[in-house]
Order: C-alpha cells, then structure tokens, then sequence
C-alpha cells in the first residue's frame, strides 16, 4: 500500500509531571511494546524527524505514510486553546479525505469531551476511545494487557509475526 508506518503518534507536548508521564509513555512504552513485542513501525515526532527536516512537510508526509493516526488525549489537550499542527493535520486527513483510521487513546480520565476541539468530539462519538488505567502503571509492558489487546485490535493487519 505504499505506507512505512503502522501508526504516526500524536501527543500533546507540554512541561508538565503529566507531560513526563506522557513522554515516558510515548518514548519507552510504546515502542516497547508495539514495534519490539507485536512488530508493528511507529512513527514519532521526536524521534523520527530529523535534524535540520523542515518540520511541517516532514509530519505531513509521515502521516501520508502511516497507516493509522494514535491520538493520545490529556488534560493538556482539553485546556489546549490552540491544537499543534499534527493534530490539524491528522484530523483533516482522518475527516475531510477520510483515508487514515485514528485511534484515541485517553491516558487519564477526562470528565467532559466539551472542552476539546469539534473534530475530535466527532471521532469519540464516532468511536469512543481506549482508556489506559492506573492498574496499567504497574505492568505496563505487558501485551498481553485489556490495553494493549484494545490498541492491537484497532491497529492494522500484521502479515508477518515479529
């Protein structure tokens, strides 16, 4: 099909302790799990954009390349007044050219969806989210999780085990 990536993760960057939770998550326990223990390719915007890459077309073009857009919701994200650029562009490509499924992953308990932006509501509606539990910080690495089953259903087809 053309595309490098199995998900391209979008996540709210802030200087926060949830932000270093969120971080840690992103950076250590998702590639742990789901490129070394289910073999699927992340795409990660600290990671793997390099250098000197004119950032916007680098995310764009990632995205274009990725087969699923990983969303993970925060408080940061519901206060956020204004969305990052991966977010808009994630959210036209899932909406507007409907080509790309987004997976949202709820890393703590958001009372109310009324705060964040139209779009993403939308996609709740439509979806509904995967929500990680405080339990999960205990073993998070753990694949064989409800969490984790919950991600792996949502992500594409795996051809060939890792």
């Amino acid at each position: 099909d053309g595309k490098i990536y199995d998900a391209y993760v979008i996540y709210p960057k802030s200087r926060t302790n949830e932000a270093n939770f969120v971080e840690y998550f992103v950076y250590q326990i998702m590639p742990d799990i789901l490129e070394s223990k289910c073999g699927y390719n992340l795409c990660i915007c600290g990671r793997d954009i390099y250098p000197g890459e004119e950032t916007a077309s680098a995310i764009e073009k990632r995205m274009q390349k990725s087969r699923r857009l990983i969303i993970l919701l925060t408080h940061h994200l519901t206060n956020c007044k204004e969305p990052a650029y991966d977010q808009h562009i994630a959210l036209y490509n899932a909406l507007i050219q409907n080509d790309t499924k987004v997976i949202l992953l709820e890393m703590e308990t958001i009372e109310t969806y009324e705060k964040l932006q139209e779009s993403l509501r939308f996609i709740i509606k439509k979806q509904g989210t995967i929500k990680w539990k405080e339990e999960h910080t205990v073993h998070p690495q753990s694949p064989k999780s409800r969490f984790w089953k919950q991600v792996r259903y949502h992500m594409p087809l795996r051809l060939k085990p890792p």
